[in-house]
């Protein structure tokens, strides 16, 4: 099995305060373990993170991360919240620093 960070993505534009903490926790899960959405076996999910509106999601397998990846696009949807929201979803790499990440979320 590939090390955690290899199984691991950044996913940026979380809508952040709108529900919950473990709600949002849950609708991330359950939106990275749909086939519909190229997921797969998700082995954990870090929200909230010191950077607002920004997960970290593992997987179980390294392969289901290049699946995800290859998603033309990511959209947030569930009842509870009132709309969709776009989700920027990018290799996670140890050298990528907060303000790298900040940016990214500013660019949504």
């Amino acid at each position: 099995r590939a090390a955690k960070p290899a199984r691991t993505v950044v996913i940026a534009g979380v809508p952040d305060g709108r529900l919950p903490d473990d709600v949002m926790t849950d609708i991330l899960m359950i939106h990275f373990q749909m086939s519909k959405n190229n997921g797969g076996d998700v082995e954990e999910v870090r929200y909230p993170t010191p950077e607002k509106g920004v997960a970290y999601v593992t997987f179980e397998d390294q392969e289901v991360v290049e699946s995800v990846l290859k998603k033309d696009e990511h959209r947030l949807e569930d009842k509870r919240l009132f709309r969709y929201y776009p989700l920027k979803v990018t290799r996670y790499c140890e050298n990528v620093s907060s303000v790298m990440i900040y940016l990214v979320v500013l660019l949504l």
